[in-house]
């Protein structure tokens, strides 16, 4: 492991010295390391569960560093491979949010560095058209020209998120918001193991101002569980997306609209209410005791960013699932409104600094309500009893770049009726976050 982990850093040193402003790239070596530390001082609690968020103060943290590496095989061919390291201990060990405060949370488990293979994949670009388009070197992307009019597949290990649900100003928890409401649609119940990843493909159809997107994605053998369920025509996600970009006053803009739909052994919750009244002082994790047979879970989304001028931009997504079974493999959230916005800092002379200010409103099912009101205790949230209200989020962060490749960000999140219990806070987040790339 130690021998493991200084290549990993070394290859992360050597990055800094190839990386270079080019307009095509055959091969890539990049690298990043994000460190996020965050404080709750506490708040109003009068009682609190096995999954509430601490109410008497508490810290956590998360770090990661990612080596990205790729290169081009054939024509219109890439491969690449993703190595991080990691640790971390997220505040209330992950549990007592809907919108959890840290999106890189699920990428770590403890206290201890461990490095894992976070994506290997295949992309396979096909030309529709002569018109080309040059693409930006980024990280899983290198520089180089592209037909506009495009089908693109990606086949492999990756996330479900690298295709879907992107959004410029409200996407990346290391660059941007942390509130991982802000990274994606929160009743978006993506498949995927309990780090974010699982193997599946993806195609992508270019065409003019569209664009269109499928997938099916692997999920967890158990629901939000590590361990992944590689029987893909049997337990599965699929999701379809389309895209629209557009001008309004002259500045760019883009509309998507999502739906999902996934295959999976996950418990209803109206059966595990019934197995808690029927077992009265039992397990209050009941949905464990009623997972039986194969469930489908729809669920729809839309995403529209805008561009206001050359410094300002907004968004909004809504989402909405339906909520009838427990979570798959994201989030306890089944409908959600996010909506902001993202200022760079040329009025006071910092271009490179931005400036974003987002709110966030996510909803219950009937079904997972009454289960909570129960006692019933469920992966991410559980406080004993429920006095229902939505839970809302606001979120504000600065990021300044100390240099090119470095910055520093404050934020803070201020959460009303933290797991949607109005008997409880609201809760205060303060977080420090420091962001670098190689």
């Amino acid at each position: 492991m130690r021998q493991a982990t200084a290549l990993f850093l070394g290859l992360l040193i050597a990055t800094s010295a190839l990386a270079s402003d080019i307009p095509y790239e055959d091969t890539q070596l990049k690298g990043q390391a994000t460190y996020v530390v965050q404080r709750s001082p506490g708040f109003h609690a009068p009682y609190a569960g096995p999954n509430s968020l601490n109410n008497s103060g508490e810290e956590g943290f998360t770090f990661t560093s990612t080596a990205y590496l790729g290169t081009r095989l054939w024509r219109g061919g890439e491969a690449y491979l993703n190595i991080e390291l990691g640790k971390g201990d997220p505040l209330s060990g992950l549990t007592g949010l809907g919108g959890f405060a840290n999106g890189e949370a699920t990428r770590v488990s403890g206290n201890t560095f461990k490095a894992y293979r976070q994506r290997l994949f295949l992309r396979q670009t096909w030309a529709l058209s002569e018109d080309s388009i040059a693409l930006d070197s980024d990280f899983n992307q290198m520089a180089g020209l592209v037909a506009r009019d495009r089908f693109v597949l990606t086949v492999g290990n990756f996330s479900t998120l690298d295709i879907f649900d992107d959004n410029a100003y409200a996407k990346d928890p290391r660059t941007q918001f942390l509130n991982w409401g802000n990274m994606a649609h929160t009743a978006f119940d993506y498949a995927a193991d309990a780090r974010g990843f699982g193997w599946g493909f993806a195609g992508e159809w270019y065409q003019g101002d569209w664009v269109l997107r499928f997938g099916r994605m692997t999920g967890p053998k158990d629901p939000n569980g590590l361990p992944t369920d590689y029987r893909i025509g049997k337990h599965f996600g699929d999701q379809i997306e389309l895209e629209h970009a557009h001008e309004l006053a002259g500045q760019p803009g883009k509309v998507r609209l999502l739906a999902f739909r996934n295959r999976a052994r996950v418990a209803v919750f109206n059966n595990a209410t019934a197995w808690l009244a029927a077992h009265p002082g039992s397990d209050p994790q009941s949905i464990l005791m009623v997972r039986e047979g194969d469930r489908t879970k729809y669920g729809i989304g839309l995403n529209i960013e805008q561009a206001i001028n050359n410094d300002l931009g907004v968004f909004l997504r809504a989402s909405h699932a339906d909520g009838r079974s427990e979570t798959y493999a994201f989030t306890e959230v089944d409908g959600s409104l996010a909506a902001g916005l993202a200022l760079k800092g040329n009025a006071w002379q910092r271009p490179a600094d931005t400036f974003g200010l987002a709110w966030l409103r996510n909803t219950l099912s009937p079904e997972r309500q009454e289960y909570l009101k129960n006692g019933g205790i469920s992966f991410f949230i559980g406080d004993g009893r429920l006095n229902y209200r939505p839970e809302s989020i606001i979120e504000a962060y600065y990021s300044w770049q100390v240099v090119k490749q470095l910055s520093v960000t404050a934020d803070l999140q201020r959460v009303a009726n933290p797991a949607y219990n109005a008997d409880r806070g609201p809760a205060n987040i303060f977080g420090l976050r420091l962001h670098a790339e190689f």
